[in-house]
């Protein structure tokens, strides 16, 4: 069983969702040749994960599971299956912890971005917590469409799913300055959407930047072998 990242008398900011140790054996069983190569990489494994903490309903785990890997991966023995899956479940439930204590996840990457987006961990985290937004668009943006475009806009931006189709939102993240501006926002960006559907406050009126579901938007590239 993972430990728990939280204690009676934490005061930290942020908390890391996964210990180091489970976050590398996280990383080894997706890297590993029992997973389908398309599947998630472990930065958009955790983007993926936080998002499900997020969401305003929940997703089926037999939904989630098959996203995440790509199809069902081949657990050596019951035994693998269940610390594996169990790591995914802990750091949902984590994350949700945090956000309802105010506090903000540790992000497994350093904000500072100087190449493209795509080729940052960040990139490929904020890619991971789209995945998770098209599962339900309508449940995301449903309520509040517009102050939830706005706290997406740095998630879209970093993906980098929507270069073609919107290049004013490519443009946020265009260089490295700008691309580490956004970074830096995404953590406590998360706990703004968690608690925007928790405990809806007014609207703040804002351009809608709704993601389309179609064209690149959904397509995903080999898993990078790390």
């Amino acid at each position: 069983m993972t430990p728990s990242p939280f204690s009676e008398t934490d005061d930290a900011r942020e908390i890391p969702l996964l210990d180091d140790e489970s976050l590398e054996q996280f990383d080894e069983f997706l890297d590993s040749d029992q997973v389908d190569a398309e599947a998630l990489g472990v930065f958009e494994a955790h983007g993926f994960l936080v998002a499900l903490a997020i969401a305003p309903e929940p997703v089926d785990a037999a939904v989630w599971v098959s996203v995440l890997f790509n199809g069902d991966p081949a657990f050596s023995n019951e035994a693998q299956r269940q610390h594996i899956l169990g790591l995914c479940e802990t750091l949902q439930r984590n994350a949700t912890l945090a956000f309802e204590r105010g506090l903000l996840p540790e992000l497994p990457f350093d904000p500072e971005i100087e190449g493209h987006p795509l080729d940052a961990p960040a990139g490929e985290w904020c890619a991971g917590f789209m995945e998770a937004v098209f599962l339900n668009e309508e449940a995301w943006f449903g309520n509040d469409e517009e102050q939830a475009a706005q706290l997406l806009l740095p998630f879209m931006a970093l993906s980098g799913l929507f270069e073609e189709e919107d290049p004013d939102l490519a443009e946020l993240a265009s260089s490295p300055r700008r691309a580490t501006e956004l970074s830096n926002q995404l953590a406590e960006l998360c706990l703004d959407l968690f608690l925007l559907f928790r405990a809806p406050k007014e609207k703040k009126g804002a351009p809608s930047a709704r993601p389309s579901s179609g064209g690149n938007g959904r397509q995903r590239g080999k898993k990078k072998k790390r």
